[in-house]
């Protein structure tokens, strides 16, 4: 993988997905080699137009000569646990660059917009020699957030006609936003939408306030703009003290999620316990507590 080795890249990312035994030992071998790689994380709703924003921002990335890489997550049937990974079919315009690697993975049921991997795939991409990381959010609704505490920069896409001031203020999502991006700003509305959130951000008393962009990422219109936004806030990370204090959230939430994970496998519910609940003969908080004592916590 340290040599270049893009299948062998992929097969690393898959292990991790897959909760292979052999993950440890790797992360181990791999950790020296983490130099902590700019991570951007880009999210919005449904028809944002986040995979083709994402696949202008490798574009304009390649042309400075940083090797790119991309996570997009995609969700996951809640049927048959399968996901149509379709993000790289809008991307196909890096399919044989070397210095791109793309890597669509199924959210397998976590909430938040993420996968459960992503902090781990984001280590294995970082030590592979990618110095952008572009993650792609599961297209999200109000309130899922959880990108904020995986990357550096969190970027919003909004399209035009969104609604109106209260609506913007009322999405959660938008208040995690170190840019906001106005997407598919060829559209009639787009006046009033970013006058809205102009209005929204004039509220905060944040020391960081979020420049509201307009692109159509389509024609390649405003990514040059969206570039230097983001090396901005890039940059105001480092003077203000707040990339150590996010990467210092980033992997206390990681180890906290591992540490959970491998509680919950410990943790399984004897049915004798369950049957004692559902008969009335036993509360669920004693079981809790008589289940925790079970396994030494």
């Amino acid at each position: 993988m340290r040599a270049g080795d893009v299948r062998a890249l992929a097969r690393v990312i898959s292990m991790v997905e897959n909760g292979d035994g052999r993950v440890r030992s790797v992360m181990k071998e791999l950790s020296p080699m983490i130099t902590g790689a700019r991570v951007i994380g880009l999210t919005g709703a449904p028809g944002a137009g986040k995979s083709t924003v994402t696949s202008a921002l490798v574009g304009a990335f390649r042309e400075r000569g940083e090797r790119t890489a991309v996570l997009a997550v995609d969700p996951s049937s809640p049927f048959t646990g399968g996901a149509l990974l379709g993000d790289r079919v809008r991307m196909q315009d890096h399919a044989t660059d070397e210095g791109v690697f793309i890597r669509s993975m199924g959210s397998r049921g976590q909430l938040g917009g993420l996968a459960a991997a992503t902090p781990q795939a984001v280590r294995v991409l970082d030590a592979a020699g990618f110095g952008v990381i572009l993650i792609e959010t599961v297209g999200v609704g109000q309130a899922e957030v959880e990108i904020a505490s995986a990357a550096d920069t969190t970027a919003v896409l909004v399209v035009p006609g969104m609604g109106d001031a209260v609506q913007a203020a009322k999405a959660g999502v938008l208040e995690v936003a170190d840019v906001l991006v106005v997407n598919k700003a060829d559209r009639p509305e787009t006046q009033r939408t970013v006058r809205d959130l102009r209005s929204m951000i004039a509220l905060a008393s944040a020391p960081w306030k979020p420049p509201v962009v307009t692109t159509v990422a389509t024609t390649g219109a405003g990514i040059g703009e969206l570039v230097r936004q983001l090396d901005r806030h890039w940059a105001w990370l480092a003077e203000d003290g707040e990339r150590a204090r996010r990467r210092l959230e980033r992997a206390r939430d990681e180890v906290t999620a591992l540490a959970f994970g491998a509680v919950r496998e410990r943790l399984a519910v004897p049915d004798e316990l369950a049957a004692r609940v559902a008969d009335g003969t036993l509360g669920p908080h004693e079981a809790a507590d008589e289940l925790l004592a079970s396994v030494g916590l």
